[in-house]
């Protein structure tokens, strides 16, 4: 696939779907033009062509919140373009996580049965904590644990292990479920504060990675 592939429209534009890599959330839909494709290519940053303001832009220059793209896709009519971006910031200018922040519809309970959600959570959690390392108000609690440093972090994430434990021992789902939220909670805090990204920690993984039965 050639970006002379991609049929552009009228305008010379192609609409673009941008997603999060780790969660799968659909954070924007823009559009770009040819040149804006080229640059996204060559500098692994989103690039797009802005129709009220009839000019080339790159996410970030304003807000900060820049995308590092890791993989783009075209559809199969050649007619739509899927970015696959590294989110450092809320994608929507209005602050959230996502420019799709309005519910018309919600799913039904017990509907998703998939890890989106935990997904969803975790990219989340993520951007809280990049932004309270960059900007911690007085009164956060990431921000304390921050100040305090690793032996701080630690030592929580160590009480919190021995809690998972202890829940796991009991009947009570919820309550394990609860405490595992809270140990995968200062875990990420540690990799943020430590400035590991998640990716070091699934190529790890998958290093490891134990075959499957008769192969």
């Amino acid at each position: 696939m050639e970006i002379d592939d991609i049929k552009w429209n009228d305008d010379g534009l192609v609409p673009v779907i941008i997603s999060d890599v780790r969660s799968g959330l659909v954070l924007t839909l823009a559009w770009a033009n040819r040149e804006a494709l080229k640059r996204t290519i060559a500098t692994r940053e989103t690039h797009l062509w802005s129709r009220s303001r009839k000019k080339l832009w790159r996410k970030g220059d304003e807000s900060g919140n820049s995308q590092r793209v890791v993989e783009i896709r075209v559809d199969c009519d050649s007619d739509a373009v899927l970015y696959r971006v590294a989110p450092k910031g809320p994608a929507c200018h209005t602050g959230t996580e996502t420019c799709f922040s309005e519910v018309l519809l919600e799913p039904k309970k017990n509907e998703i049965e998939d890890d989106g959600a935990f997904f969803e959570a975790i990219a989340h959690l993520l951007a809280i904590l990049e932004e309270r390392k960059k900007n911690p108000p007085p009164d956060s609690y990431i921000a304390k644990l921050y100040e305090r440093g690793v032996d701080r972090i630690g030592k929580k994430l160590g009480e919190e292990a021995v809690e998972v434990v202890i829940a796991a021992k009991n009947e009570d789902d919820n309550e394990l479920i609860w405490e595992s939220a809270d140990l995968i909670f200062h875990l990420l805090a540690l990799l943020a504060f430590r400035e590991i990204p998640l990716a070091k920690i699934g190529d790890e993984l998958l290093r490891r990675k134990i075959p499957k039965a008769g192969s």
